[in-house]
């Protein structure tokens, strides 16, 4: 009983910290977006560099930021942006959208994706349309 009582109380303690984990970092996504910033931008002054401005993009139709001319690929890709769609995407550009002009070798490191994605989510609330 004393063992089951203390196995419980561990799970209590870790569930927040393994949750936290789960849902990323945001410190290490800023610093895991260096990879992203020299074609894209994030914030209130974001716009479309040599890549679309990526504030809000969770829950935006893939192909449709106003100020970035998208390949055909793209436009025609026909899905909203999940987290589950982007996290593909950004381990394996070409797999999710073939003929896409992104070059980029993708992130294969689940751990950088969640902190990636965490500092993503931070600018949802920013306004896209510019």
């Amino acid at each position: 009983m004393k063992n089951l009582t203390l196995s419980i109380l561990a799970c209590l303690v870790l569930a927040p910290v393994l949750n936290a984990s789960a849902a990323g970092d945001v410190q290490a996504g800023k610093a895991a977006f260096a990879k992203c910033a020299s074609c894209h931008q994030v914030g209130p002054s974001a716009r479309a560099a040599f890549g679309p401005q990526l504030n809000g993009i969770v829950g935006r139709k893939a192909g449709t930021a106003n100020d970035f001319p998208y390949s055909a690929a793209m436009k025609n890709a026909g899905f909203v942006w999940s987290e589950e769609k982007l996290r593909a995407f950004l381990k394996a550009p070409g797999d999710v959208v073939p003929g896409n002009r992104m070059r980029f070798f993708g992130i294969g490191n689940a751990q950088q994706l969640d902190n990636l994605l965490a500092y993503l989510r931070t600018f949802d609330g920013i306004n896209q349309q510019r």
